[in-house]
């Protein structure tokens, strides 16, 4: 008799940066060597992997988070993140280092910014793969970081039967090779990106287009803003129209909270052109709101 898969506990797990994002609010953008100035200030918890995360959490996903933090993490966002009910088992406090800390400056009108300092995050080769959280996900989303960590992770969860989506964002154009990009992609099931991203995969692949990264991938999920979202298979193309937000309050994060809401419905079973339109959704809501939703469980 054939043995029975084992029941995962969760659905998501989540991997790469929570950060301390300081936000300098501006009228316009300065030009090189011009000074502008600072409008307003703000801080609050951000990085790829904890906004994914807590997007997902907020349409119903069980979702554990996996990252490095510094002894200086604020206690504030460390509840935040235990208030979004997500798993915290695997994002680890570095004594001695330093948060990741991004400055983000924005203009009001779509235009930002953004500087990091990686801290706790540059270098990941002392930290150790929490395999037995990764037992209990079926899914695995590999997003900024150490790309030798995350190649590790991608090991470890593949051999436990996981399924993975990677997802290196901007630091695309910075921490990612050919070599290391071509492996990430071997093992992976899904790429995201938005346009500017996906144009360097092609280029680190001399794939030649978007559509022909699906011969490293089965799939790409490309965010294209105003003009929604397209998906790459090799059953053909997919796409979901853009919406048009009734008013503008943060653009950082709406790349992260269209990956949330599409995860809340493709893992449920939902058409890939169905799953696109939820991401387009869940990142106007952010847009218009500058919130993750709270408290609904599926």
């Amino acid at each position: 008799m054939a043995r029975a898969a084992p029941q995962k506990s969760g659905d998501l797990l989540v991997a790469g940066h929570t950060i301390i994002d300081r936000y300098w609010d501006v009228a316009s953008l300065p030009q090189r060597d011009r000074t502008v100035p600072v409008e307003g200030v703000r801080v609050r918890l951000g990085g790829t992997a904890a906004n994914i995360a807590r997007a997902a959490a907020g349409r119903g996903l069980r979702t554990a988070l996996v990252g490095r933090v510094g002894d200086d993490f604020p206690e504030e966002f460390r509840a935040e993140l235990r208030a979004s009910r997500l798993v915290l088992d695997g994002l680890e406090t570095v004594r001695g280092a330093r948060s990741p800390t991004c400055l983000i400056v924005e203009d009001g009108k779509g235009g930002q910014m953004t500087l990091i300092d990686q801290g706790a995050m540059d270098d990941e080769s002392d930290a150790e793969v929490p395999l037995a959280l990764l037992r209990n996900y079926p899914w695995v989303h590999l997003t900024t970081g150490d790309p030798n960590f995350q190649l590790r992770l991608l090991a470890a969860a593949r051999s436990g039967g996981a399924r993975i989506a990677a997802d290196p964002a901007q630091e695309i154009h910075y921490r990612w090779n050919g070599p290391r990009l071509r492996k990430l992609l071997a093992g992976s099931e899904v790429f995201f990106g938005n346009e500017a991203e996906t144009a360097a995969a092609v280029r680190l692949l001399s794939a030649g287009s978007a559509s022909r990264l699906t011969r490293h991938v089965p799939l790409v999920v490309v965010t294209r803003g105003r003009r929604g979202a397209r998906a790459y298979s090799r059953a053909g193309t997919v796409d979901a129209p853009g919406r048009k937000p009734r008013k503008l309050q943060q653009v950082t994060g709406a790349g992260d909270s269209f990956r949330g809401g599409f995860y809340a419905s493709y893992l449920r079973g939902a058409p890939l052109g169905d799953a696109l339109t939820a991401g387009v959704a869940a990142a106007v809501e952010w847009i218009e709101t500058a919130q993750f939703p709270r408290g609904r469980r599926g």
